[in-house]
């Protein structure tokens, strides 16, 4: 399947959002500094797209906890199915980075995705009555299977830098929308593009070290709560997505999203115009994956037979 056809059809959710997202986006980047971070720049030029996701109904039914126990049984299964591929990704990125501290980081997220993560999401689907049996049957629907194939194609043609602008949209658009649905409840207001803390790790070591949540989902640890509904967060033990929001608006995920942005940065300020141009190309192409594959869960769309 085309891959713009795949990611496009759901962008018309946000269309009168993108305005105001570009400029808040603006006042983001002047708090940064002087210069545009790199990063900053990529969510700037997409900042449609990223506006559309938080307006989605999927994303807003999180939020305040109107969204279907189907819907969201959807959304997990097919994000197992997404985990397994992200894995292969970051597996690649290990393999192509230029230095050995990020070979080494890559390599370390590449066991937290598919050893501690995997086991996890297994444990958190069970929650909401997926059997492990079943997420390991699930096949891709046409959305999955799409973004999937893109992300391991920029791994396997472009270079090194094109691979960290494609995987950038799913670690940082989470751990955005994790920050403002938190920030929503909390009654605080959080602009786009904001997600670092202060204080966060310069690297994701700190993230998977041995003690510390290894993963989005490693933030909900074994005797964590034993239902969806049953953990207290920002949103509220009436929420029962109270425990996501919580997980991506955890400061071990926020950091792990800002040392992604920082890579990403480093390897902009070098890159020539060609080179910045596939950078837009392929964090844009995947931040409407991301909608898409929000889209896909709000329509419960099947696999192929």
């Amino acid at each position: 399947m085309d891959d713009e056809r795949a990611a496009g059809g759901a962008t018309s959710t946000g269309d009168a959002a993108g305005a105001s997202g570009a400029a808040s986006m603006e006042v983001a980047a002047g708090a940064r500094g002087a210069a545009t971070a790199f990063s900053d720049e990529l969510r700037a030029a997409a900042a449609e797209v990223w506006e559309a996701q938080h307006a989605h109904p999927f994303v807003r039914g999180i939020g305040d906890g109107s969204l279907s126990r189907e819907r969201f049984q959807h959304f997990v299964r097919q994000d197992y199915v997404y985990l397994v591929d992200y894995g292969r990704l970051l597996a690649l990125a290990c393999a192509r980075a230029p230095e050995l501290a990020t070979m080494r980081s890559f390599a370390e997220l590449t066991q937290a995705i598919l050893v501690t993560e995997m086991d996890l999401h297994r444990a958190f689907a069970a929650d909401w009555g997926i059997v492990p049996a079943a997420l390991e049957a699930e096949p891709a629907t046409p959305t999955t299977r799409a973004y999937v194939d893109f992300l391991l194609r920029t791994a396997a043609l472009g270079d090194f830098a094109e691979l960290v602008a494609a995987l950038l949209p799913c670690m940082w658009g989470y751990a955005e929308v994790g920050e403002r649905l938190a920030a929503a409840q909390a009654g605080a207001v959080v602009s786009p593009g904001t997600a670092a803390l202060p204080g966060a790790p310069a690297s994701p070591v700190a993230v998977v070290s041995p003690g510390a949540p290894a993963s989005p989902v490693a933030a909900a640890s074994p005797g964590a709560a034993a239902s969806p509904a049953a953990s207290a967060s920002p949103a509220g033990p009436a929420n029962p997505y109270a425990r996501w929001i919580a997980t991506y608006a955890d400061p071990e995920f926020q950091a792990l999203a800002t040392w992604c942005r920082e890579l990403m940065d480093r390897l902009g300020a070098t890159a020539d115009a060609p080179t910045r141009a596939r950078l837009h190309a392929a964090f844009t192409t995947c931040s409407r994956h991301e909608l898409a594959f929000w889209d896909a869960a709000w329509r419960l769309e099947p696999a192929p037979a």
